[in-house]
């Protein structure tokens, strides 16, 4: 689904990300690690649009796009999540979930006094959707709550809500669990591995919490320096000696890994 190429990304003389080069199989939930400072966040935010590579190349279904901004890859299917959820506060939970779909007829003024009829029907078919979407993450009791009420976790169901409301191929989730608590971090889990059994989403997550990626991610790929140090199974990362002397041996004796 996602081919990495050599790819760099440098803040004057900082080499955020410096080469790496990585494969995100189709169908895959491939989890994305390393310590502090790694360039994860960099990574995704070259391949997701909002940072231009300083070089390198991303292909996409066979596709270069490397440097198309973010509404662009939007519509070819590649969305990403947030560490910190980007909530419409004021709108409810259905409400935010209905502005996802471009294109809407009622985005424009001239249609909303010339095709009322046909913003009803859209409005109350996006309506119907969210509701489904809402029912698939077993939050419906939030249907009419304001996003900005909700809690860390919710707003996180939320934000993977969103992904569900167009025709999704690649989704990148960073720090999906930050801020969670277990019982909140098991549903978010559930609904990943759903969604990529059930729907065929491919998902690349950045996570520190290693027993998540353990249970949810194979492969896994640790990322340090700006490179990638290793790819493979999450108990074969666990045991790699350059992967537990890049984590100083800290992260893995807690089974927590630093996000970056």
């Amino acid at each position: 689904m996602i081919r990495v190429e050599d790819l760099h990304r440098h803040f004057g003389g900082f080499r955020a990300v410096d080469g790496a080069s990585l494969t995100i199989e189709t169908g895959s939930i491939t989890g994305l690690i390393g310590p502090n400072g790694a360039g994860k966040s960099t990574l995704f935010n070259v391949i997701a649009g909002d940072l231009a590579p300083t070089s390198g190349r991303v292909i996409m279904d066979g596709e270069d796009i490397t440097g198309l901004p973010p509404h662009a890859l939007f519509h070819k299917g590649l969305l990403r999540t947030f560490q910190l959820a980007h909530e419409f506060a004021s709108m409810t939970v259905r409400e935010n979930l209905m502005m996802v779909p471009g294109g809407q007829t009622g985005e424009t003024i001239v249609n909303t006094f010339f095709r009322r009829g046909r913003i009803a029907r859209e409005e109350a078919e996006l309506a119907r959707k969210a509701d489904e979407v809402l029912d698939f993450l077993t939050i419906r009791h939030l249907t009419h709550e304001k996003a900005g009420n909700l809690s860390g976790g919710q707003k996180k169901l939320l934000e993977l809500g969103r992904t569900m409301m167009v025709d999704a191929k690649v989704v990148f989730l960073d720090e999906v669990g930050a801020g969670v608590n277990r019982t909140l971090l098991g549903t978010i889990a559930d609904a990943i591995t759903r969604l990529n059994r059930e729907r065929g989403y491919t998902f690349c997550v950045i996570e520190h919490d290693m027993d998540f990626i353990g249970k949810l991610c194979d492969p896994v790929i640790v990322m340090a320096e700006g490179k990638v140090l290793a790819q493979g199974s999450a108990s074969d990362i666990m045991q790699n000696e350059q992967v537990i002397e890049a984590y100083l041996g800290t992260g893995l004796k807690n089974k927590d890994m630093v996000g970056a």
